[in-house]
Formats: C-alpha cells, sequence, structure tokens
C-alpha cells in the first residue's frame, strides 16, 4: 500500500487586515479573528490617516515576525484590501517567496474595498493579477466603492467576485458583526491550501491511495 500523506509542517493562518478605524469589537473582522487559533492581526500606527505604503510596510513586517514559512489566508476590509494589493504587489516585484525569512501571503478575502480614486492611489495599486487565489465580497449600496467599479478591481487583480446585495459597508454599522459567511469563505480558502500543499507533498504513487 501507498504510504500515509505527509503532515503538513507549517500552519495555515488567518492576518486580519483592518480598514479606517481599525474594524471595532463589534465588526466581523474582530468576531472572526476569535474564531481562528493563531490568527494575527495587523496594527498600524496611525489608524485615522490611512497611508498605503505605510499600511503596506506593517503586513510587511506582521507576515515576516511569523514562523519560517507559515502559510498566511489574509482578510482584508476596505482600506485594508488596498494595503494588501499593495503589499502582493511589492513582495511580487522583489520576488519574494517564503525562505526562511518568515511567511507568505497564499489566499486573501478582500471584502468591501474602499475606492482607489478616494484616496488617490490608482497609480500605486496593481493592475493586473494578484498572484494568489483571491475572493472579493461587495455590495449593490457601498458608499465607499460601487458595485461596477469594485467588480472591475476584482477583474482586474484576478479575484473571483460575490456579490452581497444591498449590504451597506459591509460592517459593523450595516449589521456585520457576527457573520458566518466570511468564516465560511475564509474555511475554503484554508483547505484549498491545504488541498495543494498536500499534492505538492505527496509522489504519485501516494496519489493513488489519496482518492
Amino acid at each position: 500500500m501507498g504510504s500515509p500523506l505527509p503532515l503538513l509542517c507549517n500552519p495555515v493562518r488567518v492576518l486580519i487586515i483592518p480598514g479606517l478605524n481599525n474594524s471595532g469589537a463589534d465588526h466581523w473582522q474582530t468576531w472572526l479573528g476569535t474564531q481562528y487559533q493563531d490568527s494575527r492581526r495587523v496594527h498600524q500606527a496611525d489608524w485615522a490617516h490611512p497611508d498605503l505604503a505605510a499600511w503596506s510596510e506593517q503586513i510587511d513586517h506582521t507576515v515576516e515576525r511569523s514562523k519560517p514559512g507559515t502559510v498566511w489566508v489574509a482578510v482584508a476590509h476596505s482600506f485594508g484590501c488596498l494595503a494588501l494589493a499593495h503589499h502582493l504587489d511589492k513582495a511580487s516585484a522583489r520576488g519574494h517567496e517564503s525562505n526562511g525569512t518568515g511567511g507568505r501571503i497564499h489566499a486573501a478575502l478582500l471584502v468591501a474595498p474602499a475606492d482607489p480614486v478616494k484616496f488617490n492611489v490608482v497609480q500605486h495599486l496593481p493592475h493586473t493579477g494578484l498572484g494568489i487565489p483571491s475572493l472579493m465580497i461587495g455590495s449593490e449600496n457601498d458608499p465607499w466603492m460601487s458595485l461596477d467599479r469594485a467588480q472591475s478591481w476584482a477583474k482586474r487583480w484576478g479575484s473571483r467576485f460575490l456579490n452581497l446585495g444591498p449590504a451597506g459597508h459591509i460592517n459593523a454599522e450595516s449589521g456585520h458583526g457576527a457573520w458566518p459567511l466570511a468564516r465560511l469563505k475564509v474555511d475554503e480558502l484554508i483547505r484549498d491550501q491545504h488541498r495543494q500543499r498536500r499534492l505538492t507533498q505527496v509522489s504519485p504513487m501516494d496519489l493513488q491511495y489519496a482518492v
């Protein structure tokens, strides 16, 4: 018989990337962080004045301080989505991989991204794929990004798109506190990462016994 599937030695962890004013106690991101052991939240020096480069750098610092080889699934909201896109673009440009200096973001959930035009950062964001599997969830009446523009950015970034309907900015004010859908989508991304890593760690002989 084939050998058993190998254990995954490096963890898959959830990285919470809040937007403006640091998603509060009643926000779904705060709730989501309690759903996963060893989740990590990115902290900013100034939550009231979003700075794309500075916020992106904080994502980098948080990831680099993790255990070598850690696989991250990022969950970003509002301006945090823009900071994440900037981080991924810069990481790709410098050929950053998990190379013993920390972990790397391998998948992302992008919820209600803020419109880059509102913050004058369009030219600083990638206009092609993010380089990782991603899902964007948008709203039909989000004051920070129209549905059409959200769908346009999802297409540019190669993200799957889910229209949540008239859900506002998908935050605490719109009634999104404990939000099971977010947990469901993050679980799917985590399972995809485990599945991908198993396939890269087993031999062709093992695969016939894994189905």
